[in-house]
């Protein structure tokens, strides 16, 4: 081996390459490009995995039939546990009894009345609920004083029942709909805040450092940074709300009775239990369930999709 002098080194300061690589000290040496694999590695962890987006009839499929097989599991066994007569048919009616009763009241058009009296009221009291309940959650969320004041207020409140109310809003305005919507808030409002506010908490904290360093104001921050940012646990809040809102509205229904209030899903089940028909009553349990899932496939379920899967998490899909 060729021994190198000093005057030779100084002449060339770098070593002869060696099996075609490039010098330690170029600008592309074999360092810097292992750097810059391990640089594209992570970006490629990062970005959102591509996955092939199913058709509509797949996706129509799984939404859809799980739902109707339950529901044809459902009444294989209530049939099979009416032909034992374990209960009279006071108790446990024929699962085509209930049929014929819901039929009746679809062919001389009743249901769709019911249906649309009880439900435009729930979603009238949910968008109310929205708009007091999100301003309300960002305050709690963001003032540590009103959140120790009114954050355990909320808490008690979400688990109070709410036909705890009825009678107290029949006292204060009456048997009208100002009482069916004053349930309906009280029902919604401590939901949609408390899940505003915990989305909120799992936000990273840097992302309102950044806003504040980009000189947001609080409204600009609270637009465009801590709801985007919340949205998946406010989503949660929502369906939540959704779901007190419409059992507030059956319960006050329930007890709130009145001609000028017209005929609701509520009133309706009142009427089945008033008769003695439990024909009645199941069928009016079965529209205020069918209501109820159609609202969670129809709205809740392509909202949460698209949430997600703008943030890459299809997984969870």
């Amino acid at each position: 081996m060729p021994q190198l002098d000093s005057a030779s080194w100084g002449a060339n300061p770098q070593p002869p390459a060696q099996g075609g690589s490039a010098p330690l000290g170029t600008p592309h040496g074999g360092a810097e490009a292992d750097l810059d694999a391990v640089g594209a590695g992570l970006d490629s962890l990062d970005a959102p995995v591509g996955e092939r987006r199913p058709g509509f009839w797949k996706r129509f499929a799984w939404g859809f039939l799980p739902p109707v097989l339950a529901l044809v599991l459902l009444v294989v066994v209530w049939q099979i546990l009416w032909a034992a007569a374990f209960w009279s048919e006071a108790q446990l009616p024929a699962p085509l009894a209930v049929w014929a009763e819901f039929w009746s009241r679809v062919t001389d058009g009743e249901v769709f009345g019911f249906v649309w009296t009880s439900v435009h009221r729930a979603a009238l009291g949910f968008v109310a609920g929205v708009l007091i309940g999100t301003p309300l959650g960002l305050v709690v969320a963001k003032v540590r004083v009103v959140r120790a004041a009114l954050g355990p207020l909320l808490t008690g409140l979400q688990s109070l029942p709410s036909v705890a109310w009825v009678p107290a809003a029949i006292l204060w305005f009456g048997i009208n709909d100002a009482a069916i919507y004053f349930v309906v808030l009280l029902g919604s409002v401590p939901s949609i805040a408390n899940g505003l506010v915990s989305g909120i908490d799992q936000i990273p904290p840097i992302l309102p450092r950044v806003g504040q360093v980009m000189g947001a104001n609080r409204l600009t921050s609270a637009r465009h940074i801590l709801l985007p940012a919340a949205l998946p646990g406010f989503l949660a809040g929502l369906k939540q709300g959704w779901a007190f809102s419409w059992r507030s509205l059956m319960a006050a229904e329930l007890i709130a009775l009145s001609p000028q209030l017209g005929v609701g899903l509520g009133a309706y089940l009142n009427q089945g239990s008033s008769l003695n028909s439990i024909e009645t009553v199941i069928a009016a349990i079965f529209l205020i369930l069918l209501v109820g899932v159609g609202i969670e496939l129809l709205v809740f379920r392509p909202l949460e999709r698209a949430v997600l899967r703008a943030r890459g998490l299809t997984s969870s899909l």
